[in-house]
């Protein structure tokens, strides 16, 4: 149980940090947005009671520029500001990865339901009608902050099952980046399908945590050299169900559950944990398990030598026509590593010449 203890170590670090976090009062950043230096003292005079570090900028330039080098907690923005609007703003945070769960609180002069609206659509969190009144801010802000670390808190804990994910792939050097590399590639599969983004984004995710469970699976089966008996085949089989439920308390990861679950099953029902058949088998596990194969295939193990991808397509044929794999699918993925190895060899030849 070595890698488990040792994933349970990694969270409990951080855990420990966030708790120490916590304990160590740190104030909360706001960042004020107001091209008019009357308003921004005003909004100092406001919430100098409260414990807050507050910075300050007269347009959305500015702005952009302070967030890339601090770590702000909430913004307060004018809408009306002296080069784009605030709502330009909001649509600038929420487009970038680091600054798209800020909370934005948004203060205008005249509130219609079209500008709350227009509002929702950039990406404000909420509005304030000026005159401001100093107990509807400071009631605002605090209600805001509160959001925000549960956001973060959920945020966090997603971080260390990805941390855990990253762990399972390093407790083997043999399988390098085993992880990065069924991602990339189930998404290019998606892609050539025309999936939707969400479910782009869940093969991503799948990539990565589909087989988390395996930190409760015990080293001396993982990396056995030989055939594993009949009791040590049960405990493997059962990583699919544990990195299920590893998962299942994160709203967001629902979407991977399918593939974390599924992704051993196989088309003749012959696999597991459920024996699920055919199309019983969620689209996005059969997507992963072909990528999962290829690669573990290709890949150097324990208890076996790495395979050239040519011979490694062959096996996965024997397998479609022993009823394992999904015919269909397999033909689409035949094309997509066609034309990948025609792109790398494109690529080789352009770099010799």
């Amino acid at each position: 149980m070595a890698g488990l203890c040792t994933s349970v170590s990694v969270a409990s670090q951080f855990t420990v940090a966030a708790k120490e976090m916590f304990q160590q009062g740190l104030p909360e950043t706001l960042l004020v947005v107001d091209s008019d230096p009357v308003g921004r003292q005003l909004f100092r005079g406001v919430l100098k009671s409260s414990r807050y570090r507050i910075l300050e900028a007269s347009d959305v330039s500015e702005a952009i520029a302070i967030l890339r080098n601090d770590k702000v907690d909430l913004v307060v923005t004018d809408l009306v500001l002296r080069d784009l609007s605030g709502l330009d703003l909001c649509r600038k945070l929420r487009a970038e990865k680091s600054t798209r769960l800020i909370p934005i609180l948004v203060v205008t002069s005249v509130q219609t339901v079209e500008s709350e609206i227009a509002g929702l659509d950039a990406g404000a969190s909420e509005f304030l009608v000026k005159p401001i009144s100093p107990m509807a801010l400071r009631t605002r802000i605090r209600g805001m902050l509160r959001t925000k670390h549960v956001v973060d808190s959920l945020d966090e804990a997603e971080s260390i099952l990805f941390a855990m994910a990253r762990i399972v792939d390093t407790r083997d050097s043999e399988t390098g980046d085993h992880c990065e590399r069924l991602a990339e590639l189930s998404v290019l599969i998606g892609s050539a399908m025309g999936l939707p983004q969400a479910d782009l984004t869940a093969l991503r995710q799948g990539g990565y945590l589909h087989d988390i469970g395996k930190v409760a699976t015990p080293d001396a089966i993982l990396f056995k050299p030989g055939p594993l008996s009949e009791e040590e085949w049960a405990i493997m089989r059962q990583h699919t169900i544990v990195g299920e439920s590893i998962c299942r308390p994160m709203r967001s990861l629902r979407p991977v559950l399918p593939i974390i679950r599924h992704h051993h099953e196989r088309w003749d029902g012959s696999g597991y944990p459920d024996g699920l058949r055919g199309e019983e088998i969620p689209l996005l596990a059969r997507i992963l398990q072909l990528t999962d194969v290829y690669d573990a295939i290709i890949s150097k193990r324990s208890y076996k030598q790495a395979f050239d991808p040519d011979e490694a397509l062959e096996m996965m044929q024997q397998e479609v026509d022993r009823g394992w794999r999904d015919p269909a699918l397999f033909e689409l993925f035949l094309s997509v590593m066609r034309r990948v190895r025609e792109g790398n060899s494109a690529t080789d030849t352009s770099d010799s010449a």
